[in-house]
């Protein structure tokens, strides 16, 4: 089965429309990309117009910045805390932009987003 962004077929009350076309390859879509914790890896996947993103399969370490001292430091990722976006996430050990993830310097919230920019960012808390 294929992933669709086209239109739905359906009016926003439910009621059906008629398609006036069929779907085109650049409606398509792609699964979606869950980056865990564990060893570092990456994946690079060819978009229109011949650019490449660069996914974020796997994280070991993020870049946490220190809104006081305004540094930032790479620091090794303990344990994933909560996930606003689905509890489940969290219970999975995923990381998604939001996820508030506890690191060697304590706690932090994933500003980035790792399976669009490749990288993971992340704001230490006020502690």
């Amino acid at each position: 089965m294929v992933i669709w962004h086209g239109e739905s077929g359906r009016k926003p009350t439910g009621g059906k429309i008629q398609l006036a076309r069929k779907k085109r390859k650049y409606e398509l879509g792609r699964e979606p990309v869950y980056p865990k914790m564990g060893e570092e890896k990456r994946a690079t996947v060819k978009t229109k117009g011949g650019n490449e993103k660069i996914k974020l399969l796997s994280l070991s370490f993020v870049n946490v910045l220190d809104t006081k001292n305004k540094t930032a430091k790479k620091v090794k990722v303990l344990d994933v805390i909560t996930n606003p976006a689905n509890p489940d996430l969290a219970r999975r050990k995923i990381i998604t932009r939001g996820a508030i993830v506890n690191t060697e310097l304590g706690k932090v919230r994933i500003t980035s987003r790792p399976t669009q920019h490749g990288v993971a960012n992340a704001v230490l808390f006020e502690q």
